[in-house]
Parts: structure tokens; sequence; C-alpha cells
């Protein structure tokens, strides 16, 4: 009897043990919140390091990435120089990040026609939505910086998807 009310209380004290360390360790990681790294403005884009990507038929306007600016964070954030060109000769260029964790994205700057750029008034994370048209941060995000919702290990990744057309891991 003595034996069996040992081990009873043996028991009794792991299984309080291993619940405050599950609750500390819970506590902790709801209490981590998401930190962004502090984000230098990139040089203006180069012709020779914009590289296209396609979006669909869907539009008639260009996509280009300028490789030497993209980059991943120790914060989890793709970031990149996006180029839009129009067939009517309109120019957009903005510096980009992208989380593939939650599924958002957003713009730290427009680029000016002098190299210059212009800080985004709107300092905010938005969802990527995968809409019919002007769908190209939901390409970058589905078949090239986050394949499978997991985001690239490094730059060099990044830019090997950008070149074969698509990430390997979504052409198996």
């Amino acid at each position: 009897m003595r034996w069996f009310r040992s081990l009873a209380l043996s028991l009794v004290t792991l299984l309080v043990t291993h619940s405050l360390a599950l609750a500390d360790f819970e506590e902790d990681y709801e209490s981590k919140q998401w930190q962004e790294v502090e984000v230098a403005l990139p040089v203006a884009p180069k012709e020779t390091n914009l590289l296209p990507f396609y979006v669909s038929a869907a539009t008639s306007n260009r996509f280009f990435i300028d490789i030497s600016t993209l980059s991943v964070g120790a914060d989890g954030v793709v970031r990149y120089v996006l180029l839009v060109l129009s067939p009517e000769g309109g120019r957009n260029v903005t510096f980009e990040g992208m989380r593939c964790e939650s599924r958002e994205r957003r713009i730290y700057a427009s680029g000016r026609l002098d190299g210059s750029w212009s800080k985004a008034r709107k300092n905010e994370w938005i969802r990527i939505q995968d809409a019919y048209a002007n769908r190209h941060h939901a390409v970058l995000f589905l078949d090239y910086f986050c394949p499978f919702g997991n985001i690239v290990r490094d730059a060099a990744e990044a830019r090997n998807a950008l070149m074969l057309g698509g990430h390997p891991d979504n052409k198996r």
C-alpha cells in the first residue's frame, strides 16, 4: 500500500510539473510578438538587374523584380523592388515586403523618376488576395517566394525560382 501511495504521489507531482511547464511554454509562445526589422531603402532599380515574371494572360502589363534587391530578413519577410510596366508606357516602381507566414504584403516606398524614393503613406500590412486582375502579389506569393505557404530560405532561392519561372517545389 505504501508503494502505491508513493507511486500515486509521484504521478501527481509529475502531472502538475508537466502542466505548469506546458502553461509557461504556451504563455511564452503567445506573448512573443512578431517584430519587423528596420528596413533601409535600396538604390533605384537598374535595367540589368530586372528579371521578368509571368502573371497571367488577363493583363498586358509586364512585371519585373530587381534581383539585386531581393532579401529574406531575419523577421521572415521577403523584400524586393517591383517594377510594373503598362503597354502605354506607365511605370510603377515599389519597394515591398511579403510575409509568407501571414500571407501579407506591404509597400515601404514608391520610386520616383529621378531614382529617389517616396515613403509610403500607409504603413500597414495588407492581406494578399488572389484576384483575377492585378494578381501579381498572389503570383509572387504562390509561385515564387512562398511555395505552399513556406518562405524561401534565402535570396538565392527566390532568384532561382524567378529564373526558373516558378519555385521547384511547386513543380513536383
